[in-house]
């Protein structure tokens, strides 16, 4: 499997999906038909998220389209060069995705060699389950189960930061909540800047920064860029 999971899109002063451009462009250079999932999209409609995206990778010689206006959605999967799913709100993306009952097809899809770029909600997706969102739960999907294409979950838009005499959890605390249900899963806090690459049996961290792995009842250990040891 080729993926390419990163925490975020924007960085405020540049472009949409500009930080990943070096990235993007390496990793779709073999790449000329992209099927765009739009549905986490809430404040922007399908089809304008879709044109933004469109914009971002002008430069890059693809066909993106949105899967919002293809009939047999099935079929452009399994056609499909590249998948890419964008960021928003998870619980809408895992709902639409189960509604049009593409959840299992996109997963065939990248374990027979199409390559996933995910963003935020979209590097969510790629994960065992939803359930290390930062996002509200603004619908109820069937279940919290995405796509399972790698077997540790990803906190996209990690952050340490707290606000002076705020009372709420941080994101760790959160995290080792969600660890004390899930005693066996791992977690790794992406923060911005940052995306996780999956290439066969190999994981990578890159970017701009230091991520963290989360294991239940286990301190929290630093994850430099490069090889990401689970």
């Amino acid at each position: 499997m080729k993926l390419l999971l990163l925490s975020n899109s924007s960085v405020k002063g540049e472009p949409y999906l500009g930080w990943p451009q070096s990235y993007l462009k390496k990793f779709l250079q073999s790449v000329r038909t992209v099927v765009f999932v739009p549905y986490a999209g809430i404040t922007i409609s399908y089809d304008d998220y879709t044109n933004l995206v469109r914009e971002a990778l002008a430069s890059f010689n693809v066909v993106l389209r949105g899967i919002h206006t293809i009939d047999n959605k099935q079929k452009a999967i399994a056609e499909a060069d590249c998948i890419m799913v964008g960021g928003g709100n998870t619980f809408s993306l895992l709902s639409k995705l189960q509604e049009e009952q593409i959840v299992q097809p996109i997963n065939e899809a990248v374990k027979n060699g199409c390559k996933y770029v995910g963003w935020s909600a979209g590097a969510n997706m790629a994960c065992p389950t939803i359930k290390t969102t930062n996002d509200m739960p603004i619908e109820q999907p069937q279940s919290f189960d995405a796509l399972g294409l790698i077997n540790f979950q990803i906190n996209p838009h990690f952050t340490n930061a707290t606000i002076p005499n705020h009372g709420g959890e941080s994101r760790e605390m959160r995290l080792q909540e969600y660890l004390v249900r899930n005693p066996t899963s791992t977690v790794v806090g992406l923060p911005e800047g940052m995306l996780i690459e999956v290439e066969g049996e190999n994981t990578f961290i890159k970017g701009e920064g230091e991520a963290l792995l989360f294991r239940h009842n286990q301190l929290a250990e630093n994850c430099p860029v490069g090889v990401l040891e689970l």
